[in-house]
Parts: C-alpha cells; sequence; structure tokens
C-alpha cells in the first residue's frame, strides 16, 4: 500500500521554530515529528511513501533521501504553492495507483492504529476523542458511519475530531477535481469529503492514541510521552561521579562529565558536553553539539542542535533553538506568580508551568532573564543584564 504523507505547509503558528525548517522537521525526542510517523507507518507494513513538500522542502529531502536508510520507498512532489490540503493531495494525482493512506505529516501514531486503518472499506477517516474540540474539524457519527464534519465550531456537536489520517480509492481525485476556493482561501480536501458524508459512505476508525502538535507548546507533551514509550541506549563517555538511570539516552561521541546528575526519561545527543555538575531533569530531550555546563539546570525543555548553555543557567519547561548561546547566569523563568496559566503572546498554553519559545541564533549576553510565557524570535541578540518579555520579533537587538 502507498501513503502519501502532506509535509508542504510552514507551520505558521510554530514560529519562529520554524523560521528555517518546515513544522514537519521540528524535534520530539530528538527526531523529526514526520520521522516518528513514517516509522510507525513502516512498522506496520507500509514501504511506498508520496511526500508532498513545498515549505523549506530541502530539509526534508535532505534527512530522508530516498528512504533507504529508513527501510522504505520515497518519492517527492512539489506544491508549489500552500494552497491547501486538497490542492496537496491534488499534486499526486497520477502517482497512486490503488488503495492509500494519506496522513497529515505533524502528527504522531502508533503502528497498530495504522495497521488496523489499512485492512478498513475505504474511504475511511480516523477521528479521536479530545477536551477542546473547537480546535479541529468536530465529526458526528451514527454507528461507524460519519454524518457530519465542521471545522473549528464554537460550539462543537461533538468532542470527536478529524485526526488528519485516511484510507482513499483513487475515486477521491475525482471528487478533489470539483472542490472550488473555501473562506480560507484554500482548497480544502475536507470539502471534497462532504460528497461521501452525503452519501453515507465515509466511515470513522477511532484511534487508540493520536499526538498533534498545533502549538509550540504542544511539542512538550509530545516529547514526554515518547520519551516514556522509547528504548534507551547510551553511548559515549561517562565520567566518574555521575548519577543517571537506564532511561537516558545518549549519543556517539557524547561526555557526561564528572558531578553531573540526570534523572527520569531523558535524551541526549551524538557529540555533546555536559557537565561538569550539570542538572538534567526529566523529559528534556537535548540536541546534537550541544554544551550543558558546570551548574546549569535543564527541565522539561527540547533543546536543539549547537546550543551552548553552558554557565550557571536555567532553562525550564521551554523549546531553545539551534545555535543559540546563553551567556553566564542567563536563566529562563517557567513559574507566574500568581499560578494563573501561562500565555504566549496572547494565547493560552493551559499550562500553568511554561518558560519560552527561543528561535534559531538567539545570543544572549551574561546574567539575562526570560520572563515566562515569552517568544523570541530567531537571530536576536540580547544585552547583558537584559529583562526580556513579551514577543520579540525575528532579527531584533535587547539592550
Amino acid at each position: 500500500m502507498q501513503c502519501v504523507v502532506l509535509a508542504a505547509g510552514e507551520g505558521k503558528r510554530m514560529r519562529p521554530l520554524t523560521a528555517r525548517r518546515p513544522k514537519v522537521m521540528l524535534p520530539i525526542a530528538n527526531r523529526p515529528m514526520m520521522e516518528h510517523l513514517i516509522l510507525a507507518a513502516r512498522d506496520a507494513g507500509v514501504t511506498d511513501f508520496i511526500i508532498v513538500v513545498g515549505y523549506f522542502e530541502r530539509e526534508i529531502r535532505n534527512h530522508f533521501g530516498d528512504g533507504s536508510n529508513f527501510g522504505v520507498n520515497i518519492t517527492y512532489v512539489t506544491q508549489r504553492h500552500q494552497l491547501g490540503t486538497g490542492d496537496a493531495l491534488r499534486t499526486t494525482a497520477g502517482m497512486v495507483n490503488d488503495r492509500f493512506l494519506l496522513l497529515n505529516g505533524d502528527m504522531v501514531l502508533r503502528r497498530d492504529d495504522i495497521k488496523h486503518l489499512c485492512l478498513m472499506d475505504a474511504p475511511c477517516m480516523g477521528v479521536h476523542e479530545t477536551d477542546h474540540p473547537q480546535d479541529y474539524g468536530v465529526v458526528t457519527v451514527e454507528g461507524d458511519r460519519i454524518t457530519g464534519l465542521e471545522e473549528k465550531s464554537e460550539y462543537p456537536k461533538s468532542t470527536l475530531v478529524n485526526a488528519g489520517a485516511y484510507l482513499f480509492d483513487p475515486d477521491i481525485f475525482d471528487l478533489l477535481a470539483g472542490i472550488t476556493v473555501s473562506g480560507r482561501g484554500e482548497y480544502e480536501l475536507t470539502d471534497a469529503l462532504a460528497s461521501y458524508i452525503r452519501e453515507g459512505t465515509l466511515t470513522a476508525y477511532p484511534l487508540t492514541y493520536w499526538l498533534d502538535v498545533g502549538q509550540p507548546w504542544d511539542l512538550l507533551d509530545a516529547n514526554k510521552a515518547l520519551l516514556s514509550s522509547m528504548d534507551h541506549e547510551q553511548h559515549g563517555t561517562v565520567e566518574e561521579g555521575c548519577t543517571l538511570p537506564d532511561t537516558v539516552s545518549i549519543g556517539k561521541g557524547t561526555v557526561i562529565r564528572a558531578g553531573t546528575y540526570i534523572e527520569g526519561d531523558c535524551i541526549i545527543g551524538e557529540d555533546c558536553i555536559i557537565g561538569p555538575h550539570a542538572y538534567i531533569r526529566g523529559s528534556t530531550a537535548i540536541g546534537d553539539g550541544c554544551h550543558i555546563g558546570h551548574a546549569t539546570e535543564i527541565k522539561n525543555s527540547i533543546i536543539m542542535p549547537s546550543t551552548n548553555i553552558p554557565h550557571f543557567n536555567y532553562v525550564g519547561d521551554s523549546i531553545v533553538g539551534s545555535g543559540c548561546n546563553f551567556g553566564a547566569g542567563t536563566k529562563v523563568a517557567n513559574l507566574r506568580h500568581d499560578n494563573k496559566t501561562v500565555k504566549v503572546c496572547g494565547k493560552t498554553t493551559g499550562r500553568r508551568k511554561f518558560g519560552a519559545i527561543i528561535g534559531d541564533n538567539v545570543l544572549f549576553g551574561i546574567n539575562c532573564s526570560v520572563n515566562v510565557g515569552t517568544l523570541i524570535g530567531s537571530d536576536t541578540r540580547v544585552a547583558p543584564h537584559s529583562l526580556v518579555e513579551g514577543c520579540i520579533e525575528d532579527g531584533s537587538i535587547i539592550r
């Protein structure tokens, strides 16, 4: 069976993390989120993939290549202009010759769900229960038949939502040929599904597991979930005087220096230097080539490759891009004094504890303070002893 993966979009809600990479290449447990999806589909028996690329497509092509390193075959097609999911799928017309899977590239599924979806009769949509259905396409059903699909309703009629996983026959392309531009200025796949719903032929498959990553802080939940379920391997060098459990993965070439304490489920990439006397707390992922140094504490965070947090720093519940450097004594707050839910740029995170979203190549001077709920754009420069808070645009200079 072929599998079409939609991966052409930027992921604007993920800015500034998507300034130099598409959303599907954001790391979760030190792998691009789409890699987790492709590996799950592979383990379910799917070997032929068509990936629809567009925004920063070279990042996807360079990482996955022809798929041979992952045990699959990958073909690419480019969506020149990101005009919606319906338009993205139309770019694969003529490449799909039988029943096929269609998956959004920005989610994580499990092998068994993909395997069971493949065994359903087409057309079929994967659905999932959520406590915030107003953020998704809301699905109503009678038995296993889908009777309605409403996008982002203020008053949702159910808690069941469209999960972005489908099984189709090639006749979906005939329906796509007849859709028009939606109110959002896009060609929506869901408009084509309306014909199936009217005919009563679209069925629902309830997914047992679904990680949707719609906002930057969702990366932390997905990271925690995947770290808790993965197999852990320890390579590199661990000096005497370190404390770490077997739930920590350590990449090749990494050195864990004396006095370092690591707890919980964590992953540390290749060629890192950790410590001496660093404290890495649970649900943390540290990318390749990072330096987490003396008396630095990292908690429940994603640190992307080639970032240095080397002296007397604290980072909690945050996402930090690649190529950043923290001056000595720079710290990121992660808790409001009134214990209220943290907001970022006016949007609620739903979290009592959340630190900052920091883009790529951000440089901090010494003794900077980053307030709770701050968003810092890529290529920002922060002078020593600065307080940083609010929403900072890319390329800003803070004095």
